[in-house]
């Protein structure tokens, strides 16, 4: 029971990061999943039910507060899904023991990407303009589907990332056109373990847990897309994945415990410092905008006539 509350509690956070991000509840919740030792199958398999029902959720709550473009949503739709459900028949065809270090490795490179994105771009979004095509769109869901399948997450951290990329979509409407998005690529990635697997191997009780936990973060998170500031989310959500996974890749290498431990230790430090180096950077660039208004708020100074 413990166990059930602490994922209820840990899908609320990861549903909260990805409904504000459009990045991070699978990555996240997976990680979580095999480091409690769920097999990465698995795991993949529960996050992607629970994401059932919160990414229609989120979905929802998107649609409401005019956060979706759904031209870019119908578009994605097709190959997100077949993406998933090929990439979800693969993982489990994969033996266990190359499975685990084989994910581990791709929620690792992900984690560093969040991290990168939040922490060396500061969040910066390029100015939108025009509309992407089919062409561009169709291969990135598949890709982005196939990842996110095998990975347990990576449909967000693909296709958020390259969309803000490409500057053609408001940020607020990439970030809830690919949660709504989301809703299908785990059907497809549901229905792709269902044909692989054992219905017995798939952990119901964990994905129950997640669900109920990021059903009642959706709408909340779909709310702070428009006012959270995603920098300091986003370094510590890429943080708390890359500690996971370092642990696991080390133990799986060979690693000793006394190894393991120093470098989580190392890794906890830097996480610790990029968090607090981020929220000074936001304080900073808050300040500078007041600044900045108040200036521009201020009347001008009158000027002086000279004596004739």
């Amino acid at each position: 029971m413990p166990l059930l509350v602490l994922l209820a509690l840990f899908g609320f956070v990861a549903q909260l990061v990805d409904g504000s991000l459009g990045m991070g509840y699978g990555v996240t919740s997976t990680t979580m999943l095999i480091a409690v030792g769920v097999a990465p199958a698995a795991a993949s398999a529960a996050v992607h039910f629970a994401q059932i029902g919160t990414t229609l959720a989120s979905g929802i709550s998107h649609h409401r507060l005019g956060n979706t473009d759904w031209r870019t949503v119908s578009i994605l739709a097709v190959p997100g899904f077949v993406g998933a459900f090929c990439g979800a028949v693969f993982l489990v065809s994969l033996d266990a023991a190359l499975a685990k270090p084989l994910v581990a490795a791709i929620l690792f490179l992900l984690g560093c990407y969040v991290l990168f994105r939040f922490l060396v771009l500061g969040g910066r979004r390029p100015q939108f303009q025009g509309r992407n095509s089919p062409f561009f769109l169709v291969p990135m869901g598949l890709f982005g589907g196939t990842l996110d399948a095998i990975g347990g997450g990576g449909w967000g951290p693909v296709g958020t990332t390259t969309l803000l990329s490409s500057g053609r979509l408001e940020p607020r409407k990439v970030v809830g056109s690919i949660s709504t998005t989301e809703f299908v690529v785990a059907v497809g990635g549901s229905l792709g373990f269902l044909f692989a697997m054992h219905q017995e191997e798939i952990p119901w009780t964990f994905a129950l847990a997640l669900l109920v936990g990021g059903v009642f973060a959706a709408p909340i998170a779909a709310y702070l897309v428009r006012v959270l500031a995603p920098r300091v989310l986003g370094v510590a959500a890429g943080g708390l994945i890359i500690l996971t996974n370092t642990k696991t890749l080390a133990e799986w290498a060979g690693a000793s415990g006394t190894t393991v431990l120093a470098l989580a230790v190392v890794v906890l430090a830097a996480w610790v410092a990029a968090i607090r180096w981020a929220v000074r950077q936001e304080r900073a660039a808050k300040s500078s905008n007041l600044t900045d208004l108040v200036a521009c708020a201020s009347p001008p100074s009158p000027t002086t006539r000279s004596a004739p």
